[in-house]
């Protein structure tokens, strides 16, 4: 059961005390995760026993639940996805699913789940013309489209005129932003294989980076040594260039109100606890209601300021005045900023910014590095009052700046709230249910078989300028918005049958139609090759069947039935998502109906963002306090991150091919002149898997 107001107010949930906060706020819907396949697995989510009892008191309550199964799949994990899926179709009865992965709407149906389909923002639906074509082609159970928190109101109602009347939108009002556009980021898994399209982002952009004219980075200094979390120091001026605030719409949700489509106003942040979810629920469900009351918009205002947040930002919502969420100026830890320690090592103090109430927790110092630590407060301390920090947690030695964070509040009245509410759930019935009940089914055996004849190896060189090309041979041309010279005697060439063009990894809502005229125009010139950086792209080519279209790696297709609902919509071959590892590989191909291609070697992106810190030079090298390097490049309208040395698995290019593969992919993207790149292995994840 619902409640008819529309928009919803949809709560984020991590732990139970968070889900009951959610309904103790009156939120309409709340989401979360479960222990695996959850883009969100650094909370500590649910199992799927507590979810069912929390789930049946959310329904009681009017409060649907949605569960956000958006993991990007491995060949391997489809046994256990399609299992999990089958148990929460049984005990929970969850009200939609949110995924990003397709493979999940091809195992929705081989389970019988009955339940809504809605599309995370890491499907990266960021354009107008995808919403046309998601029901017809890839499944009518998707019922609603979380947007992109890169989008402003006029993009915002461009995708709104454009949905279908039985589709809804989503759209993200307030929470933590990403410096990488959602599904479109791999930084965290090309350092360290633990990747954010799973779920484990260790958050690399919210580290200190240096942007100096030294030529060596001085990774010896005493600085490093002793406090990386410090500015300055040691010849190093460290800042934090992709750290971003927080979104925060607060009252500007009001004009949302005017847009029939946004069907539902979500609050991010299921890492957060129950003072965080109250307070954010609360003051939108009071500036959706009551937002025309100067009163209550005042007191909406105070909630959101002390929920614990970061500081907040309007982004790109306000195309006219557009906001960096990236300011090297501000405190950007997550939690309320209440001071830094003072004193000495052995006698390290507190004057908070804040009043601290007995029960609250600090961090000390950030939440992304070795050193922080978590403080319970004992006892009350006024504002500019003094507390005593416990000398495991004190300051490091030399450095007086180490920032403190209220990360959670338990005041009495909410949790009075979240005990009575806790005193009503029960266990519900299908706990009993026996786990053999779910283990008959296989859905390996499901899996469709590779019935393509095997293919030639081909090389595939992509580059930015038809310049680089050569008649006769495979070369693949990154598509700009400025392609008039492309249309010129001088590149016939490139309409021939071994040219091959590569759209973006994104397309804004504002530059869509710019790009639909432009594709028009490359297939007026008899163009036939494409490869798509989006499923979604394919609304651009309604007569598929003439032309060659392949799935692109940006697409991040990793699994045998992603492959085959790409194969159900005209798709022509899939170049596989770069993250996986050897297994993942050389399993793949033995399920596909389509040729697979794969990324062999090149400069691949670390993200794709579209701001960049006024701070932050492009085209020259940046450096964390681990001597990780990379650079800042301006590509169209958005920005690309690279790293300082190649992916490149060539020397594995003959076990790929034995395994199936037969397009392999080199991305030879130009270097900046004043930039050596590092000899080093691009394995990635090759050895290692991703996890």
């Amino acid at each position: 059961m619902t409640k008819n107001t529309f928009p919803l107010i949809l709560a984020p949930a991590g732990n139970k005390a968070a889900f009951l906060a959610a309904i103790a706020a009156e939120a309409d819907a709340v989401y979360c995760g479960l222990k695996s396949f959850s883009a969100r697995m650094e909370a500590k989510n649910f199992s799927v026993e507590e979810l069912a009892a929390l789930t049946e008191l959310a329904h009681q309550k009017g409060t649907e639940v949605y569960v956000a199964f958006n993991s990007l799949l491995k060949p391997g994990d489809l046994d256990a996805a399609g299992k999990l899926l089958d148990e929460l179709r049984v005990r929970v009865k969850p009200d939609a699913l949110i995924i990003q992965d397709l493979s999940l709407l091809e195992l929705a149906e081989q389970t019988g789940f009955k339940g809504k389909i809605h599309l995370s923002t890491l499907a990266a639906v960021t354009f107008p013309q995808a919403l046309k074509c998601l029901q017809s082609g890839f499944s009518d159970r998707i019922s609603r489209v979380v947007l992109p928190r890169e989008l402003s109101i006029d993009e915002i109602k461009l995708m709104a005129q454009a949905c279908p009347a039985d589709l809804e939108l989503e759209v993200f009002v307030h929470g933590a932003l990403c410096y990488g556009v959602s599904g479109r980021c791999y930084w965290s898994s090309f350092l360290g294989g633990k990747s954010g399209l799973r779920g484990r982002c260790v958050q690399p952009c919210r580290r200190f980076y240096t942007q100096t004219e030294q030529t060596e980075f001085l990774k010896e200094t005493q600085f490093v040594k002793t406090h990386p979390s410090a500015t300055k120091g040691g010849g190093q001026d460290y800042k934090k260039f992709f750290s971003c605030q927080d979104l925060s719409l607060d009252v500007l949700v009001k004009v949302l109100l005017s847009v029939p489509q946004i069907r539902t106003w979500k609050i991010e942040g299921r890492k957060k606890g129950p003072h965080y979810v109250f307070y954010t629920v609360t003051a939108y469900r009071m500036l959706r209601d009551q937002g025309n009351d100067p009163e209550m918009k005042k007191k909406a205002m105070e909630l959101i300021a002390y929920a614990l947040g970061r500081t907040g930002t309007h982004y790109h919502f306000l195309p006219q005045r557009p906001q960096n969420p990236v300011n090297v100026k501000i405190q950007t830890g997550s939690g309320l900023f209440v001071g830094n320690l003072k004193g000495t090592r052995e006698n390290s103090y507190l004057i908070p910014g804040e009043e601290l109430l007995p029960g609250d927790t600090l961090r000390i110092g950030y939440e992304d590095e070795s050193g922080q630590g978590i403080h319970r407060v004992g006892r009350y301390v006024p504002k500019k009052g003094r507390l005593q920090i416990p000398l495991r947690l004190s300051l490091q030695k030399g450095d007086a700046r180490t920032p403190v964070f209220l990360t959670d509040r338990r005041e009495k009245s909410l949790e009075d709230m979240l005990s009575k509410l806790e005193s009503e759930l029960q266990i519900p019935q299908t706990e009993f249910l026996k786990e053999t009940q779910f283990a008959e089914t296989d859905f390996r055996a499901r899996l469709p078989r590779n019935i393509g004849k095997r293919r030639a190896g081909i090389e595939l060189q992509v580059s930015r300028t038809p310049e680089k090309a050569k008649s006769g041979s495979h070369f693949g041309l990154w598509l700009t918005k400025d392609a008039q010279r492309l249309f010129t005697p001088h590149f016939s060439f490139l309409t021939s049958k071994s040219s091959w063009f590569w759209l973006p990894p994104v397309i804004w809502a504002d530059e869509s139609e710019q790009w639909k005229s432009l594709i028009d125009a490359v297939l007026k010139k008899g163009a036939k090759n494409f490869v798509l950086n989006a499923p979604w792209h394919r609304a651009f080519f309604p007569e598929a069947e003439k032309l060659s279209l392949w799935a692109g790696p940006f697409c991040n297709i990793a699994n045998a039935l992603a492959v085959n609902m790409l194969a159900k919509n005209g798709f022509s071959g899939v170049i596989v998502s770069p993250e996986l590892g050897r297994e993942d590989y050389l399993q793949l191909p033995k399920h596909c109906p389509l040729p697979l291609g794969i990324v062999l070697s090149g400069n691949w992106p670390l993200c794709i963002s579209r701001v960049l810190s006024e701070d932050m030079k492009t085209q020259k090298l940046f450096t964390s306090p681990k001597g990780e390097q990379a650079w800042a490049e301006k590509y169209e309208s958005d920005f690309r991150i690279y790293p300082n040395w190649k992916l490149d698995i060539s020397e594995k290019k003959q076990e790929l091919e034995s395994a199936g593969y037969s397009l392999f992919v080199h991305l030879n993207e130009p270097v900046p002149e004043d930039i050596r790149l590092k000899k080093r292995p691009g394995m990635w994840n090759w050895d290692v898997g991703v996890l």
